[in-house]
């Protein structure tokens, strides 16, 4: 079994989650897939703040930030941002201030049908992550656009700088090259525990701002791992995807000082995007209630959802053959459900 040529623990780190997150087969789901064994790496139950993939990132990146001095994080996203909640619940534990400048609009790509998206009323704006943005005592800025959000945080900056306040700013989803780190981890722990239960052919996860596809294509690669890494995008272009996965990965390795390795073992996939961020299709909803009544599984319409309906059709397809052991890595999202509460009151009975 290969050891990784890296030294994580030189790195400064804060402890956030429970490590090793579980790994469940999933025999029921796979049956009624007729095809692959599923299992599922369950980021999505690591603790804090309700869990999710972001708290192996935030292990990283709030571990330089405190060794900078921070006192003041600021981070950014949509309304039902899963990073915003979990860096408020991060930054409550470790005693931290919190600034979440969070945008309503919602991408469509381009020529994509007209759609009435849950970007505004009170589900989407006053519920799910939102109310536990509130709860775990962030400061809450919602902005219309791109350009008020960057007013707003450089307002931000300006005000607590002035005050003697130490700010420190996380990229949207906490992926840079250090955020990447945390799915490195993660890719070391999965393999271990794999050792134990199954070869395995195959790891699906979703990709949005990139951080933790790049941390499991580096991981994969540095240990010489033989595993594909499927990638189902929820927001951009396959090209897009792509390169933010090899602009993350590049950063990571410079600053693990290793040369930056070929992802020829990465597949990047749209074919579950539908018309944009934040934008559910009937078949994501298919999925969401196939893993929720199949193994009690619950998943959101704008990561999990769409990564398992992108899984649920190459699958069916025959793009992933019956002969594979896949795992699907579940990043979490559970309190964006509920800002879709409308619509998935509707779909839970279909």
């Amino acid at each position: 079994m290969a050891e990784i040529p890296v030294d994580l623990a030189r790195f400064d780190r804060v402890p956030l989650g429970n490590w090793p997150t579980p790994l469940e087969d999933c025999p029921r789901l796979s049956k009624a897939l007729g095809g692959p064994r599923i299992l599922v790496k369950r980021d999505d139950v690591n603790g804090l703040g309700v869990g999710g993939n972001k708290l192996r990132k935030l292990e990283f990146l709030l571990g330089a930030a405190l060794a900078d001095g921070a006192d003041t994080i600021v981070t950014f996203g949509g309304v039902q941002t899963n990073h915003g909640r979990q860096t408020a619940a991060a930054c409550a534990r470790l005693g931290l201030r919190c600034e979440l400048v969070l945008t309503r609009q919602v991408t469509r790509l381009p020529g994509s049908r007209s759609l009435t998206a849950p970007r505004d009323g009170e589900a989407y704006e006053r519920s799910g992550n939102v109310a536990l943005d509130l709860l775990f005592g962030a400061r809450v800025h919602v902005c219309d656009d791109g350009a008020h959000a960057e007013a707003t945080y450089q307002r931000i900056v300006e005000e607590l700088s002035s005050a003697g306040r130490k700010v420190v700013p996380l990229p949207i989803g906490g992926s840079d090259g250090v955020g990447v780190l945390g799915y490195l981890a993660a890719a070391i722990e999965l393999r271990d525990q794999l050792a134990k239960v199954a070869k395995t052919n195959r790891i699906v996860c979703a990709i949005g701002s990139a951080g933790t596809a790049a941390g499991l294509a580096l991981g994969t690669a540095l240990l010489d791992w033989p595993v594909i890494v499927d990638a189902a995008s929820v927001s951009n272009t396959v090209p897009e995807c792509s390169a933010d996965i090899e602009r993350l990965v590049s950063d990571a390795a410079a600053l693990l000082g290793v040369r930056a390795p070929r992802l020829d073992h990465v597949r990047v996939t749209d074919r579950a995007l539908g018309d944009g961020y934040g934008l559910p299709t009937p078949v994501v909803w298919d999925a969401i209630r196939l893993f929720g009544r199949t193994e009690g599984i619950t998943l959101d319409p704008v990561y999990t959802g769409k990564a398992a309906a992108a899984l649920i059709d190459a699958v069916r397809t025959g793009d992933i053959p019956a002969t594979e052991t896949v795992v699907f890595v579940h990043t979490g999202g559970l309190p964006g459900l509920f800002g879709y509460a409308p619509e998935l009151i509707e779909e839970a009975q279909g």
